[in-house]
């Protein structure tokens, strides 16, 4: 298993659900954690969290990945012993509303896209070029089922996440020759703050959506980026889908009542 003690790990929509969960298991292996998201005072108290449960150094950056030029400064003004970057988890992401296309929303469509694909790409685009310079580094973007199967009203979501997919895939290509690693991790069903965030805050019906189910949780998504990053540095792991038992496809899921 290949060590990431003091290696800088930079984690986006790390506040909740699978990027705090991966703050964690990366903290508890002693890699230095870079944790960008949004709400700043979510992040202070994961970090106070992270810090009260394991000795590790962590620079919080709050940050909205869809604004490219304040990606570009966050990366550009991180302080020198921060600055070089050696695993990127692109996590931040997020569905909104469950329309038909013909129906669908446009600010919805909006934020998807600048989130899901646009942030992505921003992040990557500024980070990626420090990694190959520096002749090391992995990225590893948190994809989707949907990414693979498309849904009825997932139109715009599952379009993002097939990008992701794509991009992950042209990603690996144009670093061929270089040792840097290229991870996409792709769950089904994991029980976050995402179907909260998709309905616009309606919990009844976002709780219904894992109604006699049992989920994935973010720490098992968290273990498997985890495992991608510590194999040995010959060996990539492309792609997981992971998913639950109860789940067999992206509309096939087992409800015990």
């Amino acid at each position: 298993m290949l060590s990431i003690q003091n290696q800088i790990v930079l984690i986006t929509g790390a506040s909740s659900g699978i990027g705090a969960a991966c703050a964690k298991v990366f903290a508890n292996a002693g890699a230095k954690l870079i944790l960008a998201a949004r709400r700043l005072e979510r992040l202070q108290e994961l970090a106070d969290e992270v810090s009260k449960n394991f000795t590790t150094d962590i620079h919080l950056v709050q940050l909205d990945v869809r604004d490219r030029t304040a990606v570009e400064s966050a990366i550009s003004t991180l302080p020198p012993s921060w600055s070089e970057i050696d695993i990127l988890i692109n996590n931040a992401g997020l569905s909104r509303g469950l329309d038909k296309l013909h129906e669908g929303d446009f600010q919805d469509w909006e934020e998807m896209i600048d989130t899901n694909i646009k942030g992505l790409l921003y992040l990557t685009r500024y980070v990626v070029p420090g990694m190959v310079k520096r002749d090391r580094g992995h990225v590893v973007n948190i994809g989707s089922i949907a990414g693979h199967q498309t849904y009825p009203s997932g139109n715009v979501y599952c379009g993002t996440k097939a990008a992701v997919r794509a991009i992950s895939e042209g990603l690996k290509q144009d670093l061929l020759g270089t040792p840097i690693r290229v991870s996409s991790v792709d769950p089904g069903m994991v029980e976050t703050e995402f179907s909260d965030v998709r309905f616009h805050g309606d919990s009844d019906r976002a709780n219904k959506v894992y109604q006699g189910v049992k989920p994935l949780t973010p720490d098992d998504v968290a273990d498997v980026v985890f495992f991608c990053v510590t194999r040995p540095s010959h060996v990539n792991i492309n792609e997981v889908v992971l998913m639950p038992v109860d789940q067999a496809s992206a509309t096939l899921v087992n409800r015990r009542n």
